[in-house]
């Protein structure tokens, strides 16, 4: 038996503007894990994924070229890249990342699914190879994906992301302390990136002006970020990004009030993080304010909250 894992990620600037060719920075979230176990089944039983949302066993053949199931499509893309057919195996399935979250639940459980299928036949995939297929299995969970949770959870660094670059890995020159936190309310990021699609087709030189300010911005963020110093005037740009966000329509009225309730307890900044309109936020804090900035935002709605850091 072997255990696989993948971790979350957060974004901390750009989430939405990356899609259209902006940077993004991000970084993995090690706090919440998916985990994949793999377990030999006995002969002719085949293979089977347990610990789906439904409860459900679900087993694997090749017979359907692209299932509405991600984590049988996961399956299949690793079967087909290493040339194999379906194993006498089980892979179950366990994750702490809230679905719907902002966290990447669906390519953290993509990858961890991955590594363990792969270990068991004999080709543990890492690197381009595995962060290719997860990237597909994010086209079926959100249709035209940016590609930055799937590299980020694949590589588990802290990266600067520009869609169809590599992406860079970026120094730390200070500690950073952001307090994590989970709305409580589940969000689509298909249906979010859609609706900003649909913004930007009716009105691009509106909204790609928005757009361009939030790409600006991230590049402000990463030379903040690289000389370890100026928090204020980084969480500043956290609270301009959230604007702009909230300006491309996905932000919501709970999101705004989470982002308030952080900023007027002492957080530098505060912003959602991911698709937005539910999901997560991120607040950059002094670490000492965490017990009692998760106590006031408790009190307001959220769900959970972590502390991070980022060093």
């Amino acid at each position: 038996m072997h255990v696989y894992s993948a971790p979350a990620k957060i974004i901390l600037f750009g989430e939405h503007a990356v899609v259209y060719g902006e940077p993004a920075i991000a970084a993995p979230f090690k706090t919440l894990q998916a985990q994949v176990t793999a377990t030999p089944a006995p002969p002719g039983s085949g293979l089977s994924i347990l610990g789906a949302a439904d409860g459900l066993a679900l087993h694997v053949s090749l017979a359907n070229d692209r299932p509405d199931n991600a984590l049988i499509y996961a399956a299949q893309l690793v079967l087909r890249a290493l040339g194999k057919q379906p194993p006498d195996l089980t892979l179950e399935l366990r994750s702490n990342i809230p679905i719907g979250g902002g966290f990447g639940s669906g390519a953290a459980v993509s990858a961890a699914l991955m590594r363990a299928l792969s270990a068991a036949l004999g080709n543990l995939l890492s690197g381009e190879a595995l962060n290719s297929l997860v990237y597909q299995v994010e086209q079926l969970h959100h249709g035209t994906p940016s590609g930055i949770d799937n590299t980020v959870i694949v590589y588990e660094q802290p990266v600067y992301f520009v869609r169809g670059r590599a992406p860079e890995t970026f120094k730390v020159g200070a500690p950073l302390h952001f307090l994590v936190i989970d709305s409580g309310v589940s969000a689509s990021t298909r249906e979010t990136v859609s609706a900003v699609r649909r913004l930007y087709t009716a009105d691009q030189a509106r909204y790609g002006a928005i757009i361009s300010e939030i790409g600006a911005l991230v590049r402000s963020a990463r030379q903040l970020i690289e000389t370890g110093s100026q928090l204020e005037a980084l969480g500043e740009l956290m609270n301009a990004n959230h604007a702009l966000l909230r300006a491309l329509s996905v932000s919501s009225t709970h999101l705004d009030q989470l982002c308030a309730v952080a900023r007027a307890q002492g957080a530098y900044g505060a912003k959602l993080s991911g698709g937005g309109r539910g999901g997560s936020l991120i607040a950059l804090i002094e670490p000492d304010l965490a017990p009692r900035l998760s106590a006031a935002l408790r009190q307001a709605g959220a769900a959970q909250t972590w502390l991070m850091h980022l060093a």
